[in-house]
């Protein structure tokens, strides 16, 4: 029978619910052997899935575990979600400024994967910040302070961490279909009324055109009508890092400088502002016009940034304790001119051979270290001048300052 739905989908042929439910709960169960599901999914991946099999893996996705129900929380429950990205902090800005404007915020984020930092892994840079809440500590710090950031719960769509651990390793990892099950399955089973995907593009992303996102973006949109979600999307760019710094902590505080209206007018915070803007549009069926200005008014006034302490203080961490590596290296420009571009997969892969993000499954991440850009592009350059800044715990060579610096 296994064999028998490998090789339809090799011909490209549509399979039945049943088919699907039947090779991918019998993997879930241990009854199907990775080699067959890795064979499985690289047909998906070269022959695609029609909308009714994408229907249909979401739903054996999201039936794998729990579905949580937070009906009884008052108000429009906005969930974002990002595809990925190099320096994507998101999250630690624009959950607070949605949540200060009275939309509660129940965001459960993950870990890193590849060189793409995680939510989690940034939080975790605070000392004592708790990302295991159990639902029902969830639900009553949301019903309290508007706003919880959280790991996912080991019982939230199983499924989607035992073929995204395959997928992983079988480079099935950018399969439009898979992806799109595998966000909608997560955002739905978390219990969101409106959904958020912030889709990058470029070479730090998992899609490197705009066709791919669009019809990325195309197909979560008609899983949500499918669930009687309203579903929006951003298209953004990932050809360059987002802001300035990449490393845990050093995320962490340049979106702090972002809340306190410190940090302006650079990618990361218009991005921030784009997405909170699309938030609270959703949640409080607003005007963006009048949805944006909420949001500027939400940094400027300082409640998104009390909101965050706050959100720090109840999941018990202690904001003061953030710290950097005291030992620092910098990179220097080679010749004037202007800065043109800067690569972001190759920012993303030296923060990760610093230690900011896993290499092997048993690595220990280090959240002190990180890459702190001192230009963006479009900055006049002197030869000389420091491009970047390494935020360091082990000795640095062999760093080529081209691969990452275009200057012209």
């Amino acid at each position: 029978m296994i064999l028998e739905i490998i090789n339809k989908k090799r011909l490209g042929q549509e399979l039945s619910y049943e088919e699907l439910d039947t090779i991918f709960n019998g993997y879930l169960k241990g009854n199907v052997p990775d080699y067959q599901m890795s064979s499985f999914l690289m047909a998906i991946c070269i022959n695609g899935m029609t909308d009714k099999e994408i229907f249909g893996l979401t739903k054996i996705f999201i039936d794998s575990g729990d579905v949580l129900d937070f009906s009884d929380i008052p108000g429009i429950k906005v969930d974002k979600h990002s595809t990925g990205g190099i320096g994507d902090k998101t999250t630690l800005v624009i959950a607070p400024i949605v949540a200060s404007l009275g939309i509660p915020v129940i965001k459960m984020s993950g870990r890193g994967l590849g060189y793409t930092g995680g939510t989690i892994d940034k939080l975790e840079s605070i000392p004592g910040y708790r990302v295991d809440l159990t639902d029902e500590e969830i639900s009553r710090q949301v019903k309290n302070i508007n706003i919880v950031i959280t790991g996912q719960t080991g019982s939230l769509v199983p499924m989607d961490k035992v073929i995204y651990a395959l997928r992983d390793v079988t480079a099935t990892v950018s399969s439009i279909p898979l992806i799109a099950s595998s966000i909608m399955s997560k955002k739905i089973a978390s219990g969101a009324d409106k959904i958020l995907i912030d889709i990058k593009v470029g070479n730090g992303a998992l899609l490197q055109t705009k066709e791919e996102a669009e019809k990325l973006s195309e197909l979560m949109i008609k899983i949500g009508e499918e669930y009687k979600r309203e579903v929006r999307t951003i298209i953004s760019d990932m050809n360059i890092p987002l802001g300035k710094c990449v490393g845990n902590s050093l995320e962490v505080l340049e979106a702090i400088d972002v809340l306190r209206g410190v940090e302006k007018d650079n990618n990361f915070v218009n991005l921030c502002y784009e997405l909170a803007t699309e938030m609270v549009s959703m949640g409080l069926s607003l005007s963006k016009e009048k949805a944006y200005m909420m949001v500027k008014n939400s940094i400027e006034d300082g409640s998104a940034y009390q909101k965050f302490l706050e959100l720090v203080k109840t999941q018990n961490g202690n904001i003061e304790g953030i710290k950097v590596s005291e030992k620092t290296y910098d990179l220097c420009a080679q010749s004037s001119g202007t800065l043109k571009a800067i690569n972001a997969l190759e920012v993303g892969k030296l923060s990760l051979s610093l230690g900011a993000g896993k290499e092997n499954i048993d690595d220990t991440i280090d959240y002190t270290v990180g890459v702190k850009l001192n230009k963006l592009v479009g900055d006049s350059v002197e030869k000389g001048e420091v491009l970047a800044t390494l935020y360091v715990n082990k000795d640095v060579s062999n760093i080529s300052i081209n691969d990452i610096f275009m200057i012209d």
